[in-house]
């Protein structure tokens, strides 16, 4: 695997991709002034004598309204998953903190997350265990790297060699080095932030007791449409820049390890589980892209999917095509520090 074109890749796709967004917030906002404009004419001044109209700072006021819900949005959601905190989060998505002083396996767990927060120069973060989840991932979260969190699901515990959960705590404490995570959390506010512009039209389709009814109600449809479009480009955005953090965190993960089959089994792992639909899982959709492995389900998940797919990351991992490694639950290795002595 080339780390440094991998990254250099990566990245740029990143910068990139965030500029696109800024440029969806540009046009999101022409299209509401012009739904509005659509909405004011058909249900008025095209039917009257002379020329069409707007009202005094008819476009200033449209473009005010529009940033003030979409910036708005996204400051309140950002502002709230900020104020979570990282382990606030990360129990809202169903994990505690890891048990090493009563769970081998977790106790496994948290000393390699101390190996490798030294390894890489970053603070600790907190180690933490989704307990629910039988199926293999894992997640990162927090604003910064004093408030970072990095939880495994019960399957991880349960199914991975200790190098391969090396390798699996190495990707997530990639996202959290590289800042993924605050930019994840920054992402989905905006997101939100586009969705505001659907709520306004739906709130102006409600019945109400104002005159102007039909003027409203028309808006309001307009509103929605170009609202559903604004958040599905948002959503699609957002999906391709979390792929292209994915396949930088895969490759810190093996750069940090020095191994292919540490990560590279993790995901081979998880393609068993998939074909074989083993997996259980406990953590909700909306925050899908802060995970390992996305677990979407529907139409869209192929076109909004926040992860690669799991052939294309183990190729880039390999340099060949490999295929599904069989579930094993590891064993104790002799010398391993995780044994607890009486």
């Amino acid at each position: 695997m080339r780390f440094a074109e991998s990254q250099r890749e990566a990245r740029a796709q990143s910068r990139w991709l965030v500029v696109v967004f800024g440029f969806a917030v540009v046009l999101l906002v022409l299209a509401v002034n012009a739904a509005v404009a659509l909405g004011w004419v058909l249900t008025g001044p095209i039917w009257l004598p002379g020329e069409i109209y707007f009202p005094r700072h008819f476009w200033a006021v449209n473009t005010g309204v529009t940033l003030l819900f979409v910036l708005g949005g996204w400051w309140v959601e950002t502002s709230q998953l900020e104020h979570q905190g990282g382990v606030r989060l990360a129990q809202r998505m169903g994990a505690r903190a890891a048990q090493p002083s009563g769970q081998l396996d977790e106790q496994r767990f948290v000393n390699i997350v101390d190996e490798l927060a030294i390894a890489s120069g970053l603070p600790r973060p907190t180690a933490m265990v989704v307990a629910r989840d039988q199926s293999i991932n894992a997640f990162a979260t927090g604003w910064d790297t004093d408030d970072a969190v990095v939880a495994v699901t019960r399957g991880a515990l349960d199914h991975l060699t200790r190098e391969e959960l090396q390798g699996l705590v190495a990707h997530e404490l990639s996202h959290i080095g590289e800042g993924d995570t605050r930019l994840n959390l920054r992402l989905a506010g905006m997101v939100f932030g586009l969705e505001m512009i659907y709520r306004l039209g739906q709130r102006l389709m409600e019945p109400g007791e104002r005159g102007g009814r039909l003027v409203w109600f028309v808006i309001g449809v307009f509103l929605m449409a170009v609202g559903w479009l604004g958040w599905l480009a948002g959503h699609a955005l957002q999906a391709a820049v979390s792929r292209q953090r994915e396949f930088l965190a895969d490759a810190r993960a093996v750069q940090w390890t020095r191994s292919r089959d540490g990560l590279g089994g993790v995901l081979r792992k998880v393609m068993t589980q998939q074909r074989e639909r083993l997996s259980t899982n406990a953590i909700g959709s909306p925050l899908q892209h802060l995970l390992l492995v996305g677990n979407e389900a529907g139409r869209l998940a192929h076109w909004l999917d926040s992860h690669p797919p799991l052939a294309e990351r183990v190729r880039r991992i390999y340099g060949r095509t490999m295929g599904p490694l069989p579930l094993a639950k590891p064993a104790t290795a002799v010398g391993d520090p995780t044994v607890i002595h009486a």
